[in-house]
C-alpha cells in the first residue's frame, strides 16, 4: 500500500524514517532554504500527513549543517501582496500560519534541529515545534519590526509563553540576533550543542521520545499546549490583518529599500 508521506517525490523538503521518528529536512539550498510558496506548502502538506500518525513517535525537523532558513522568501511576500483584491491578499498571506498551525498540530513530539541563522519565518516554524536543540554559534532572529512589518504568523502568543513579555518584545522588537547561549538562558533553546551537532542531539531526544510510552506522551503534550495556548487565537487572531496594513505602509516601502541599499531606515509612522 502507497505511503503518501514516504513515497511522494518531494521537491523542497526531504522526509526520511527510523522505526517510529520522521526526519523533515529543509532542502532549497539554492535559496539557503528561504521559505517560498512550495516549500510552505510542502512543509504545510507533510505536517498534514503526519498530524494523527499513530506509528510515528517524534518527528524531527532541520535545515543543513551551515543553516536552517533565512526566512519567508522577500520576493514570494511581495508577488502575494500584489493580488488583485484584499480578500485574496488576504487568504495569500495565510501560508506562513498555516503552515505553523500544521507544525503545532502534530501529535507525535516534534523537535528542531538548528544550526546556523534561522531567520524570520524559520524562527516562526521551529517556535511551533515542542523542543529546540541548537548548535554553537546558531541563532533565531526576527527582522520583520525594522522592515516595516508587523511579527505575524500566528507566533508571538508561542514567543510570550516560552520568553515571557518582557523578552518577546525585546526578541520581536529589536530584529537583533539570539545565539544559542541566549535562546538556553532565555527558554527559547532545550539544549545546546557543539556546532554541527544538533541534529545528533536532536535524534538522542527523539530516540527518548519514542522510548516512552507513547499515549501518555502524547496527552501531556496536548494537555501543556492547551494550558500554554489558551487564550491564543483571542490574542492574535487579526495579525494577518495588522500585516496587510502595515505592509500598505511608508515605512514598509522605506524599511525595504533601506534593507537592499544596506543603510539605516529613516521612519516617520506614515
Amino acid at each position: 500500500m502507497a505511503d503518501k508521506l514516504f513515497d511522494h517525490q518531494w521537491r523542497t523538503i526531504r522526509v526520511e524514517r527510523r522505526e517510529h521518528i520522521v526526519e523533515v529536512a529543509l532542502a532549497r539550498p539554492d535559496a539557503r532554504n528561504a521559505l517560498n510558496g512550495e516549500l510552505m506548502e510542502e512543509l504545510t502538506e507533510a505536517a498534514g500527513l503526519l498530524r494523527l500518525r499513530t506509528d510515528v513517535r517524534a518527528v524531527i525537523l532541520t535545515g543543513n549543517d551551515s543553516y536552517f532558513s533565512a526566512g519567508a522568501d522577500l520576493s514570494a511576500s511581495q508577488q502575494r501582496l500584489a493580488q488583485p483584491t484584499l480578500i485574496e491578499s488576504r487568504r495569500a498571506v495565510m501560508a506562513g500560519p498555516d503552515m505553523c498551525r500544521a507544525w503545532n498540530e502534530i501529535e507525535a513530539v516534534t523537535i528542531a534541529a538548528i544550526e546556523g541563522y534561522c531567520i524570520g519565518g524559520g524562527a516562526a516554524l521551529v517556535i511551533s515545534c515542542d523542543f529546540r536543540v541548537m548548535g554553537e554559534g546558531a541563532y533565531l532572529r526576527l527582522p520583520e519590526v525594522p522592515l516595516g512589518m508587523n511579527m505575524s504568523w500566528r507566533s508571538i502568543p508561542k514567543i510570550a509563553a516560552l520568553v515571557g513579555p518582557s523578552r518577546a518584545k525585546r526578541f520581536v522588537m529589536f530584529g537583533e540576533a539570539v545565539g544559542t547561549a541566549t535562546c538556553l538562558d532565555w527558554g527559547f533553546a532545550d539544549e545546546g550543542v557543539a556546532k554541527g551537532e544538533a541534529l545528533a542531539c536532536a535524534r538522542r531526544w527523539a530516540d527518548k521520545v519514542a522510548a516512552l510510552p507513547p499515549l501518555p506522551i502524547r496527552m501531556t503534550k496536548e494537555a501543556v499546549n492547551a494550558v500554554a495556548h489558551a487564550t491564543a487565537h483571542a490574542s492574535i487572531y487579526m495579525d494577518r490583518d495588522q500585516y496587510l496594513l502595515a505592509t500598505s505602509s511608508q515605512d514598509f516601502r522605506e524599511g525595504i529599500a533601506a534593507f537592499r541599499e544596506k543603510r539605516p531606515g529613516k521612519f516617520t509612522g506614515a
